[in-house]
């Protein structure tokens, strides 16, 4: 098909950002990695793209879906369009840090590209906030993420926040420790994810009652931890649930108004966590504002400082969470805008420096106008320097 295509056409679930949307994301986004950075992570800047090899290897094979991939015409091998930024800086911390002290704290901040958008969030370019925890197994770990996610959004004043505690592995370990059959198993995880307790009555056998137990067990923290503390279970599993009761006994401790639910049978979008995974969620927004949970880093090559290849680094636990700063923005008030005054031709470069050192925002006439006020209200100015002095529209 030979059309022309109108230049302000963009592919699906692509967007202009345009004034002031621009700056008010730019502003968040900023104030969200100085709190990041007040707690000592510290800020580091993956590249775009990468090799496939490294982009999707290990943990990061989830992605795969969702990643785009391109011949590089210079080394003629795969590449892929970053899809999320948090294997990207696992990535970093093994290899080109790997001698940094642990536990090791990073922050980052930029745009992420997925095939496919979702239909909460159509959007295929995402803007990412997160921090990442590399280094530690310890419940304290596990809190600090949360809280840390929790106080960042709080500072740039979104307010109503939630959070929804899940372990994607606590149901894994009860079909192993009760030897439920392969065949099963995946019937069960979907009658799970659909909340279906009448499937997985039916389908469990005796691994049903329990199932089930733990499905009736969402809700509010306190129930929901009341309702696992109850329950009887197996190996692993009772090992996971009394980690979750010291991990909210810590969040409380550090942010006790934080609202928080616990979902113990959640697995969708946390296929690659390895224990206490979280969802952040603000009232009267549509869609999560972020999510984390604890993984492991170090699947990937060593890469040594001088640039050989060693062997294959250690996994190391790690945590942390990624903010979307598409959903983020709807929930936070919009900044006060800055004072913009227009400045007429004849007012001197000092006088301009003087009021952008005041704070104010500077727009300079470029010619002569017959009326500098038409022409103030006209470019968005409230205000215009007349005579020396701000005039207010």
């Amino acid at each position: 098909m030979d059309e022309t295509l109108h230049p302000a056409l963009l592919p699906d679930g692509l967007r202009d950002i345009l004034p002031p949307d621009a700056e008010i994301e730019a502003t968040h986004v900023e104030r969200l990695m100085t709190v990041l950075g007040s707690h000592g992570y510290e800020r580091v800047k993956p590249p775009l793209i990468e090799f496939e090899e490294s982009l999707l290897g290990g943990p990061g094979s989830g992605m795969a879906s969702d990643t785009f991939r391109l011949m590089d015409p210079i080394s003629r091998r795969m590449i892929g369009v970053r899809a999320d930024m948090t294997l990207q800086v696992a990535r970093i911390a093994t290899t080109r840090l790997v001698m940094s002290p642990r536990p090791l704290r990073l922050g980052y901040a930029g745009q992420v590209l997925r095939v496919h958008g979702t239909q909460i969030r159509p959007e295929r370019q995402v803007g990412q906030v997160g921090g990442e925890l590399i280094g530690s197994a310890a419940p304290a770990a596990d809190a600090e993420v949360v809280t840390l996610a929790a106080e960042a959004l709080t500072t740039i004043g979104v307010a109503g926040l939630s959070v929804d505690l899940t372990l994607p592995t606590l149901v894994p370990a009860v079909l192993a420790a009760l030897d439920v059959p392969d065949r099963k198993v995946a019937l069960l995880r979907s009658a799970l994810d659909r909340k279906d307790a009448a499937a997985i009555a039916a389908i469990g056998g005796a691994a049903g009652d329990l199932l089930g137990r733990l499905l009736m067990a969402a809700g509010p923290a306190a129930r929901a931890l009341a309702a696992l503390k109850a329950i009887d279970l197996p190996g692993e599993a009772a090992v996971a649930r009394d980690r979750l009761v010291e991990v909210v006994a810590l969040i409380q401790a550090t942010a006790p108004a934080l609202a928080m639910t616990i979902d113990p049978v959640e697995n969708r979008g946390f296929e690659y966590h390895s224990g206490i995974s979280f969802t952040v969620f603000a009232r009267g927004i549509r869609g999560e504002l972020g999510r984390g949970g604890r993984y492991f880093a170090g699947e990937l090559m060593a890469e040594m400082g001088d640039g050989r290849t060693g062997a294959a680094a250690q996994p190391e636990p790690a945590t942390g969470f990624t903010l979307y700063t598409d959903t983020v923005i709807k929930a936070a008030p919009k900044p006060i805008a800055g004072r913009r005054v227009l400045l007429p031709i004849e007012v001197s470069p000092a006088a301009a420096r003087e009021l952008r050192s005041a704070g104010w925002i500077t727009v300079a006439a470029l010619a002569a106008v017959a009326d500098p006020v038409v022409e103030a209200r006209r470019l968005g100015c409230g205000h215009v320097l007349l005579d020396g002095k701000l005039r207010e529209l």
